[in-house]
């Protein structure tokens, strides 16, 4: 029996996630919103820091419990991929690439009622993949996964809410397309 060494097996897996992501894949579209969670984790871990006003304390506390709540998202994804004998990014290089979700370094300096507003539109733009990996497992019978990936959009769901609750919004406000009637 050969055994292939790691740089040949890292080889094999940057090729098959090459393919998955150009034949979208529930595995390749959850690789995606594991990388945005890597995004999203770095974004609140900022707030954490640098939020400032008269609200900071409470706020602060806020996004201490997402950003825990996001480090469990992005192992319990990568564990349901591992288990499912599918890939997920593990490198700065591969979040980088997969995430859609961005950070900037000036944004430690904006408002709170901005941070929160840039938050709720990250979980609505996570969700986008969430709903598409969804369907993805469904089709290719991965209901461990597809349930996982429903969890996830119930909790981003939740956190879309509670947000828009602290702006003084409803859940959905400012999110949907408003008819031109």
């Amino acid at each position: 029996m050969t055994t292939q060494t790691p740089e040949k097996l890292y080889e094999a897996e940057v090729k098959q996630a090459d393919i998955d992501h150009h034949t979208p894949t529930a595995g390749a579209m959850t690789g995606h919103i594991v990388s945005n969670l890597v995004v999203l984790a770095d974004k609140l871990q900022q707030i954490k820091w640098y939020l400032k006003g008269l609200n900071a304390v409470a706020l602060k506390r806020v996004a201490a419990d997402l950003l825990t709540q996001a480090y469990q998202q992005k192992d319990a994804l990568g564990s349901v991929l591992i288990d499912e004998n599918l890939l997920t990014p593990t490198t700065q290089k591969e979040f980088s690439e997969y995430a859609m979700l961005q950070e900037n370094g000036q944004n430690k300096y904006q408002k709170a009622e901005w941070l929160l507003d840039d938050l709720v539109h990250d979980y609505d733009t996570s969700n986008l993949f969430v709903t598409r990996a969804i369907k993805l497992a469904v089709k290719e019978d991965r209901p461990v996964l597809a349930q996982r990936l429903t969890s996830l959009l119930g909790e981003n769901n939740h956190n879309i809410a509670s947000l828009q609750a602290l702006l003084g919004r409803t859940p959905r406000e400012g999110l949907d397309e408003e008819d031109d009637d």
